[in-house]
């Protein structure tokens, strides 16, 4: 029996078992020729519900001949969605949806049962749906058309209800793709249990119930508690977990597990503190490995089937001869934990446990090497994980990377693709464990521009959702604030929440620039509309009017120089209005009108220890800055771009009014001079020179 038929025939077990939530008989005809016999029954239950979303399972019976290639339709009474589907593809046109097959599950043979199952949202009510067709017949129950007698919907659990859904009707664990599709959206407890040495040493306060009951409350689904056991724990051969910090684990755990959260546990920053030494030291760091895995799956093995295992993070090692090597090494790590957890018993023999790839990278030779670590254990309740932090020069601002371009968004979908197609589309569920992008911190404003972030955030929402990948947001404090439990941007977080379900509109820039002297002049933007429709313009209460204060053809949006002179008001520096584009769905668009002048320059000297350059932004912001010599050539680190990295390289300081230079740009840059240009996001280019000499620094404005 092959993994993928092992997988269908839990799942299938799994529906029957769960269909008593909520049942629909429908007869569906088969997809066969006139002459064929048709008929077939549909079973749908609602296995779980929760204020605004619902898990659904969908189980076919065929009565009539075989059928090669299908697709079920249905309508949804209320207006539900499908947001996260599984062992089908399912697509939506208006209330209508299609579920088709996936290569593995096209074939049903008479009697014979194909399953699908997916997350919803909806709102008011979750009626239902009335009737199911196959492949464009509708459906009547038997062979032949005589229609079956109706059965009527168990009530729905009441919208008041807990937003966590009991034990007893989430998804078994005999059921993996469920299990982890009923995980989306997860959270990271990051730069927490995973600092070093102790949970408060990288920032953040104790972690409490009334922050994880807060994070429950925002709509996550699923805790990931990244823990690094290096410094708690004895020596060998025993490596005896220290009781306190045991203790605590699981302390947050059973918290979590209280809220009604899925809850994924790991070996962290383990990975390379000791374990990246695996290949010149097998047996001592398998002996810890071991141990430490060995503790944890006794200590955890009767817990809810809700704790998932993750055997280590970002896996990486040293001392090997390359790939081929690091794909051996880590399988036998994988197969190890595998090993393990499954022979402890109790909860462990069927608990879900999550395979990463190695440095959990998605080019498709990770992925595949992992494919074969799950050929080869032929385990049915596994997941694989990766990491996504998006396009490298975007996610930290080098290179010239300073929008949601093309080559972003090329990258992000190429990724979720191959994670689909290698490892979905095959019946294995996939985590994106952790997801951002590297540089945006509330510690370092500025490095990457907040529309462009949204764009970003939008988008990885929606290609996710699409492609059935739970994600988990990396959260070391960035996102929330721990110490209040508030969004440091609620914007942000609102976008994020938005795409669990649906698209927003966007457009080219949230920003739209006017200098503070001279006429002012209408100005355009291109919406990105992702399917939506703009409804219209708005100023706090007050609704912009269309024709007058701005127009919109085809995709192009122009504010009127009446409007925009109204909104710059006494044109002072910086923002002086927000308006929002608001669309048929989604987030609205926050469009900051702001006025300003170029910014200016003055000499200055210093050394490489940082040198500041004294800058008057006057309104304007930084975007990027590049280096080069005096014969053209790059200059500074990273000299395959004359694009340096934001905050590395180099830091504006809006109260300060200056720019520096870092230590870590001038380490590598020769004596001489060389030509700053600074790109600002009004579209505004300063250049400096600098010249350097041992450590002494010289500048002046171009």
């Amino acid at each position: 029996m092959t993994l993928q038929h092992l997988r269908r025939v839990r799942w299938r077990a799994a529906v029957v078992a769960g269909g008593t939530a909520a049942v629909l008989l429908a007869g569906m005809a088969a997809a066969v020729s006139a002459q064929a016999a048709a008929g077939c029954r549909a079973v749908y239950a609602v296995s779980a519900q929760w204020p605004g979303g619902f898990t659904a399972n969908v189980e076919v019976t065929n009565l009539g001949d075989p059928v090669s290639g299908w697709n079920v339709k249905w309508t949804f009474p209320s207006g539900q969605q499908v947001t996260q589907a599984w062992n089908a593809a399912v697509s939506a046109a208006g209330a209508q949806q299609t579920a088709t097959n996936l290569s593995y599950n096209a074939a049903i043979a008479t009697n014979g049962k194909a399953s699908f199952g997916f997350n919803g949202s909806w709102s008011g009510s979750n009626t239902a749906p009335a009737s199911f067709a196959l492949n464009g017949v509708t459906c009547t129950g038997t062979v032949g058309g005589s229609p079956s007698p109706t059965v009527s919907p168990s009530p729905r659990p009441s919208a008041s209800a807990s937003p966590s859904a009991s034990p007893s009707t989430s998804p078994q664990p005999s059921n993996p793709m469920a299990t982890v599709a009923a995980m989306q959206p997860g959270w990271n407890l990051g730069n927490t249990l995973d600092a070093i040495p102790d949970e408060t040493a990288w920032g953040n306060p104790l972690t409490t119930q009334a922050l994880l009951h807060h994070v429950r409350g925002q709509g996550y689904n699923s805790i990931r508690i990244p823990v690094t056991w290096s410094n708690h724990h004895g020596p060998g051969p025993a490596y005896t977990i220290d009781a306190a910090w045991l203790s605590r684990v699981r302390q947050l755990v059973d918290w979590s597990l209280a809220e009604g959260f899925y809850v994924m546990i790991n070996l962290h920053h383990d990975s390379w503190q000791w374990i990246n030494t695996y290949p010149t030291d097998r047996a001592g760091v398998l002996a810890r490995y071991s141990a430490l895995w060995t503790q944890l799956s006794s200590t955890f093995r009767d817990h809810s089937a809700r704790l998932v295992f993750e055997s280590i993070n970002e896996p990486q090692f040293a001392g090997t001869t390359g790939d081929e090597q690091n794909y051996q090494v880590l399988n036998e790590l994988n197969t190890e934990f595998v090993r393990i957890v499954r022979q402890s018993g109790g909860g462990n023999a069927n608990r879900l446990l999550v395979l990463p790839t190695l440095f959990t990278n998605a080019d498709q030779g990770r992925l595949d090497a992992l494919t074969a670590t799950f050929t080869q254990l032929h385990d049915p309740n596994l997941a694989a994980t990766v990491h996504f932090y998006g396009w490298w020069p975007f996610s930290v601002n080098i290179a010239g990377g300073t929008r949601y371009d093309a080559s972003v968004e090329q990258d992000l979908t190429g990724t979720f693709d191959r994670v689909h197609a290698t490892f979905v589309a095959r019946g294995i569920p996939v985590i994106i464990g952790e997801w951002a992008l590297l540089n945006w911190d509330h510690n370092r404003p500025g490095i990457i521009e907040r529309g462009e972030f949204l764009k970003f955030l939008e988008a990885v929402g929606y290609h996710a959702r699409t492609r059935s990948l739970t994600t988990m947001l990396w959260d070391a404090g960035q996102f929330l604030n721990r110490n209040d439990l508030t969004w440091r941007d609620p914007g942000v977080f609102a976008m994020m929440r938005a795409s669990w379900t649906t698209r927003s509109g966007t457009a080219s820039a949230d920003q739209v620039y006017v200098p503070r002297t001279g006429a002012v002049t209408s100005r355009a933007l291109t919406l990105n509309l992702n399917g939506t429709t703009l409804r219209g313009l708005r100023q706090g209460s007050t609704d912009l009017v269309s024709g007058t204060d701005y127009t919109v053809s085809g995709s192009t949006l122009t504010l009127s120089a009446t409007a925009l002179t109204r909104l710059v008001g006494s044109r002072a520096y910086g923002v002086n209005a927000t308006i929002e584009a608001r669309f048929a769905q989604g987030e609205p668009w926050r469009i900051d009108i702001i006025t300003y002048d170029p910014p200016t320059q003055a000499a200055a000297t210093g050394t490489t220890s940082g040198f500041a350059i004294p800058t008057q932004f006057r309104g304007d912001q930084l975007a990027t800055m590049e280096a080069r010599y005096a014969d053209g050539t790059n200059a500074g680190p990273a000299d395959w771009t004359s694009f340096k990295e934001f905050w590395t390289h180099f830091q504006p300081d809006y109260a300060a009014n200056t720019i520096t230079l870092k230590p870590e740009f001038f380490a590598e840059v020769r004596d001489g001079t060389l030509t700053l240009t600074f790109h600002f996001w009004s579209g505004t280019q300063a250049t400096y020179r600098v010249t350097k000499s041992g450590t002494a620094i010289t500048g002046s404005a171009s």
